[in-house]
């Protein structure tokens, strides 16, 4: 989401909500593409209060920040994992390295097989799944930050505030 992009429509709202009144909001709705916004809007156009506006929407964004963080914690979990995969084919490898030590031509190819594995667990966990989960956590908490910003903006606008009071408010999420 574009943040100052979102507080330049936030104060347009509210400027709408100012001169025509909360129902002036209405056609805004259908034009708005995230659903927790257009949940927003439609909460100030009914007339919520500010306070059951704002509860509401915290508990519609603490259920997206949980449904999002799960895709996190599946790439979080397999990083974890990862390595203990990489030290079981390591240890394979140094099984079939013990059946063949009468044989000293076929021990080389048990070694590296079994440093091959450890590699790959461990490359794969740290330059993969775990740079992931975080890039993820990252996301979650930004996409989250700015729902804060739109919660904030929502409910000065259910409150009558001045557009521009609601601007300099909401300017203070974008650093």
């Amino acid at each position: 989401m574009d943040a100052r992009g979102l507080v330049q429509r936030l104060v347009e709202w509210s400027q709408i909500a100012r001169k025509q009144g909360l129902l002036g909001l209405e056609g805004q709705i259908e034009r708005e593409r995230d659903d927790f916004i257009r949940k927003g809007l439609q909460l100030v156009v009914d007339g919520g209060e500010p306070d059951a506006i704002r509860s509401t929407m915290e508990v519609e964004l603490s259920g997206r920040e949980a449904a999002d963080l799960r895709a996190a914690k599946v790439f979080e979990g397999m990083g974890v994992y990862a390595p203990t995969l990489g030290i079981i084919g390591a240890v394979l490898g140094l099984m079939a390295v013990m059946q063949n030590l009468a044989d000293p031509a076929k021990l080389g190819a048990g070694i590296a097989a079994a440093f091959t594995a450890t590699v790959y667990g461990i490359g794969l966990a740290n330059l993969f799944l775990l740079p992931i989960a975080s890039k993820l956590r990252t996301t979650v908490q930004a996409q989250s930050h700015v729902r804060e910003m739109v919660i904030e903006g929502m409910v000065a606008i259910a409150q009558g505030d001045n557009p521009r009071s609601i601007e300099s408010r909401l300017q203070g999420y974008l650093h």
